[in-house]
């Protein structure tokens, strides 16, 4: 898909807006790894993935499994925007009956190829994803995105191990590494550091970047297509909230909902001069 940079950044800003507007009225949510997330799914969305909306079920599409599945809010926000479904869907997040829950359902939502929740299964079914298509000589690529709290799970590692064994060249994993998790800084919870030197050792390609650069994003693509033999890490440095003053770089706004005074305080922020 043809776009340019600032096109990306208009995405990513609206996106933002979307998040802080559908957690305020669910009144529950995960804003902070949702925020962070923002600028891989729009380049992925909206300039590298082979999909289609008005047919999201191909068998030659790209696939993209959010494996921190609580981020949900990001990938819907992007499904909504990229023609998926109805933006005004964004308004039921979390509500009964609606097709947005707070955990990706693959059986209720457009666009959503696996539901994911449970932390570290969403990297594992991306894996067997990537596996099918190389036994079955298909192009499609597939993308998964891993919290670096989620690096915690010893699921990731066997996961890790077998996208090596099987050159998985066709998966490329991203890592929204914000050193921080529910319980507060990484480190202090059970650390995962140093991520690239343990994707590395387990057999991947490994590429660092900063993890809202749209630049740094779309050049780690393109690198990792030319790698056939083995999977790529993209790991993402990147601010817990990003785009909103009061919550980056804060652990108490991962799971937290803001109310209608923040919101309008965030989303001031957000639609502000670049």
């Amino acid at each position: 898909m043809s776009i340019t940079l600032q096109e990306l950044k208009s995405i990513a800003k609206t996106i933002r807006k979307d998040i802080v507007t559908m957690l305020t009225e669910s009144r529950s949510g995960h804003p902070g790894g949702s925020l962070s997330a923002v600028e891989i799914l729009t380049t992925l969305y909206f300039k590298e993935m082979n999909i289609n909306p008005e047919n999201p079920k191909n068998l030659d599409r790209d696939r993209f499994v959010l494996s921190k599945g609580h981020a949900a809010p990001v990938l819907y926000s992007t499904l909504a925007r990229r023609g998926f479904f109805n933006i005004e869907e964004l308004n039921t997040l979390r509500k009964f009956g609606s097709i947005l829950q707070g955990h990706p359902n693959m059986k209720g939502t457009p666009g959503v190829d696996m539901s994911t929740g449970s932390l570290g299964q969403g990297i594992s079914a991306a894996v067997g994803m990537a596996l099918a298509g190389k036994l079955d000589k298909k192009d499609y690529r597939v993308y998964s995105l891993l919290g670096d709290g989620e690096l915690e799970e010893g699921q990731v590692w066997e996961a890790a191990m077998a996208a090596s064994h099987y050159k998985l060249g066709n998966l490329t994993a991203f890592i929204d590494y914000n050193g921080l998790q529910i319980d507060g800084p990484c480190t202090e919870v059970m650390s995962p550091y140093p991520i690239a030197d343990k994707f590395q050792a387990f057999g991947w390609n490994v590429i660092t970047i900063d993890g809202h650069s749209f630049e740094e994003i779309i050049n780690a693509i393109e690198e990792a297509r030319k790698i056939e033999d083995k999977p790529t890490a993209v790991v993402c440095k990147t601010i817990k909230g990003k785009g909103v003053s009061f919550m980056e770089d804060q652990a108490g706004w991962h799971g937290t909902a803001p109310n209608a005074e923040q919101c309008e305080q965030a989303l001031k922020e957000i639609g502000g001069e670049e």
